[in-house]
């Protein structure tokens, strides 16, 4: 299985950092949280490597993926927290053994209920997009997840907030979506916007 290739390692933005040890790296994604491009510039230097580790524990391409990503999710929670003076493995080697936890406590659902597409959703993308939604209010969350992960049209998330007891006409429903996909877009990062939302990788 060939691995992956992703367009963000050509991003202005991460080719003018990619000089920087992992340890200035880890300093400036800690100091500087609402800044996106630390984390994804080490998920581009580490992502072959992650990719093949996680290759041996799924039985399909489709939870490969959605194991690689589950893993970097893991990886951009830990980070947060790690103290780079307890490195003494290395960064690679606290990767190593943070992405094994992951894999050896996650249970990856069957292939036809992934609804995680790799190519749409790079896995910093995701983690920031991820952190952005839990921001968010319960029902424009809700309304979003259902939109874009299974899916749903209007009429069909009307009518399931309904059976919970809420009522809002497919038009309401509409109206929320799209001051909720406004709202999230501003509660990304600068710099992740950039990267993943505006048109400007170079190839």
């Amino acid at each position: 299985m060939s691995l992956p290739t992703f367009a963000e390692a050509n991003h202005p933005l991460i080719r003018s950092i990619s000089q920087q040890n992992d340890q200035e790296l880890i300093a400036l994604f800690q100091q500087y949280p609402d800044l996106g491009q630390y984390f994804v510039t080490l998920f581009c230097r580490y992502s072959g490597l992650v990719y093949r580790v996680v290759q041996h524990a799924a039985k399909s391409p489709v939870q490969t993926d959605y194991l690689f990503a589950l893993a970097w999710r893991h990886v951009f929670n830990e980070l947060s927290g790690l103290e780079v003076e307890q490195l003494s493995a290395g960064f690679q080697g606290w990767l190593l053994s943070t992405v094994a936890d992951c894999i050896n406590t996650v249970k990856l659902p069957p292939v036809e209920e992934v609804h995680y597409d790799l190519q749409s959703a790079s896995p910093p993308f995701w983690c920031y997009l991820d952190r952005a939604l839990d921001e968010m209010p319960p029902t424009l969350r809700l309304i979003i997840v259902m939109a874009q992960t299974f899916n749903w049209s209007e009429t069909r998330i009307s009518a399931y907030l309904e059976a919970e007891g809420e009522v809002m006409p497919p038009a309401e429903v509409r109206r929320q979506l799209e001051a909720g996909y406004r709202i999230l877009e501003t509660r990304l990062p600068e710099d992740i916007r950039s990267i993943y939302l505006v048109n400007s990788m170079k190839s």
